[in-house]
This record gives C-alpha cells, structure tokens and sequence, in this order.
C-alpha cells in the first residue's frame, strides 16, 4: 500500500533498529532534559503544575472522600499512564532543537490532535495491562497471612510474591512505554510498531535502561514526598529527557516523516551532545 506521500507502507521495517548505549546515558539524557527545562521555563514548568495539580487533586479526592487503599491505586495507575503525560514535552523539545519560539499551543497540538488515534491504541493497551495488573493485585491477597499472629516468614511471603507480580507487569509497561510515544510524534509511524521497537530497545540496552528506570522512579517517589510540588519540575526534566533519551536511541531514519507538524522537518543543525535526527 502506498499512501500518498509516496511511501510504501509494505515495504518499511517491522520495527526502528536500535543503537548500543552505555549504562551512564541516562545521565545525559538528563543534563539534556535540564536544558531544555531552562530554555523554555515557562512552557515546562506550566506543564508540570498541570500534571502536579491534576494528580494533586486526584489523590487528595481518593484520600478525603474515599480511602487510601484508592488513593495507593491512583498512584499505581499513574505508573502506567504516565507515558501520556509527556507528549507536550517532546514537542517542546522538538521545537527547541529547530530554533523554533516554543507555543504552548503547537504543543498541544502536537500532543493531542496530530497523533490522537495512535496515542489512545498506546492508552489502550496500557489500560489493558492496568485492569490485568489490579486483577492480579487482588489475587495475590490469597497469600495475605489469615493467622491471628503471622511470623515474619508469613509476611516476608506475601510481600515478596506481591512485589514480584507488580515487578513483572512495571517492567512489561517500561518497555513497551520506554521510546514508543517518542517514535509515534516523530515518526509517522502506528502504535504496534512503535511499541515492538521499543520494547527491542529496552532489552538490547538492559544495563541504560535500569539506570534510566531506577532514576525515573526514584524521582517520582520525590515529588510524591514533597506533597507533589517536586513534580512540578521532576515532570518536565523527566519528559525532556526521555525525547533525547529516544533521539539517542532509535534509528527511525526508514520510516517517513509527518507530512506537517513540528517533527515534519528535521533539525537545522545538532547541538553538542544531541543525537543525529
């Protein structure tokens, strides 16, 4: 099938290869993404009390006027749709590297018309995994100790089980997340086969991408300590990073550009440190 660019879909790879990367990277993706927060303060860090605020107020709802236990889930599924919330920031970032006046508005465009199809079948199958993951984590209370006093055996049991269930479906959602919302804004390219392409990267670069997820975790749990006002700019940082972290990444130079949009260009000239394009 040709479309009518004059692209034959037939004929493009299954999936973008990858390159090799050190287990240090990560790091760089980060110094990258503070750069990019400092470039366009205004725009990241709107971007960030959005994403603060709306899961704020969520958790505050959950704790006051449901129970904790709800308000635990929330957070839970906010690991898995967190992905989502960084669409704006790539396009940000995309813009920045083109020597282009950061608008807000052409990153919501970018974010949440140009891509919208493909991004709710990337929504869609998190979702999936989500309701697959609470089914299992109501499962696992099976092994809850019933004994009036448990031993520590007993708890360390069904702590470690559970742990391990909810390790499995994390690292499932990380490696199909990891570079596929990336490929999809700069790529024209579907869902599956950006979610096949990053799930290859994932497991060619173990050793970056436990750096990359120990780092993206632990900041998390940052912003969630300092009663989410940490997100404000965890999110951003993370965001911005994780566009460069993919630029470095993947090699999407077989499939065809967008025919508009920020990413239909490439870059002008590359920066030190940034990744070819």
């Amino acid at each position: 099938m040709t479309d009518k660019i004059g692209v034959n879909r037939d004929e493009l790879p299954f999936i973008a290869p990858c390159r090799r990367l050190s287990p240090w990277a990560p790091f760089r993706w980060l110094r990258l993404g503070v750069r990019d927060l400092m470039q366009a303060p205004h725009h990241s860090l709107a971007y960030g009390l959005t994403v603060a605020l709306l899961i704020g107020t969520v958790s505050l709802l959950a704790w006051f006027k449901g129970s904790q236990w709800i308000m635990y889930a929330m957070l839970g599924g906010f690991v898995f749709l967190a992905p989502l919330t960084c669409i704006g920031l790539y396009a940000i970032s995309a813009q920045l590297e083109r020597g282009e006046e950061v608008q807000m508005i052409r990153s919501a465009r970018a974010a949440w018309k140009r891509h919208f199809g493909n991004e709710m079948i990337f929504a869609l199958a998190l979702l999936v995994i989500f309701l697959v993951w609470a089914r299992a984590a109501i499962m696992v209370s099976v092994f809850f100790p019933t004994e009036g006093q448990p031993t520590i055996q007993d708890w360390i049991f069904y702590l470690g089980f559970g742990s391990a269930i909810g390790a499995v479906f994390a690292a499932v959602t990380f490696s199909a997340s990891a570079f596929s919302l990336p490929m999809i804004m700069h790529r024209d390219v579907d869902s599956i086969t950006a979610i096949v392409t990053s799930v290859n990267a994932v497991l060619r670069n173990k050793l970056a991408m436990i750096v990359w997820l120990t780092i993206v975790v632990a900041s998390l749990l940052i912003g969630v300590v300092t009663a989410f006002v940490g997100l404000i700019v965890i999110v951003p940082v993370i965001g911005h990073a994780a566009w460069h972290g993919y630029l470095e990444t993947i090699d999407a130079d077989e499939f065809p550009r967008h025919e508009v949009g920020i990413t239909a260009v490439p870059r002008p000239a590359l920066t030190p440190g940034d990744a070819a394009d």
